[in-house]
């Protein structure tokens, strides 16, 4: 069976999980604006509920979105599927406030 994530915005970069993940699991990723699955992914790594995963490669240096906004840069390129968090994205807040 498929776990479920959702999209935010078109333009985002990463889906946030409608539940607990593991690697090797196909995530339906479905638009929040339609409610249709617009694709699916397969995790890399395990994630909690509500944390992310990319929707692609996502190269280093790269901003990241979500809801349509940045919301950090890579620290180090994240593969199609991997689990987005601190480990590999700098906070876009953070890193104005320096």
């Amino acid at each position: 069976m498929s776990k479920r994530g959702l999209r935010m915005a078109e333009a985002d970069d990463v889906v946030t999980l409608l539940g607990d993940t593991c690697a090797g699991d196909t995530v339906d990723v479905m638009d929040k604006k339609t409610g249709a699955c617009v694709g699916q992914i397969v995790a890399r790594d395990s994630a909690p509920v509500y944390h992310k995963l990319a929707l692609h490669d996502i190269a280093r240096g790269n901003q990241v979105r979500k809801y349509g906004e940045i919301i950090g840069i890579a620290t180090a390129d994240i593969p199609r599927g991997a689990y987005v968090h601190v480990h590999n994205i700098e906070s876009a807040k953070t890193r104005n406030h320096d």
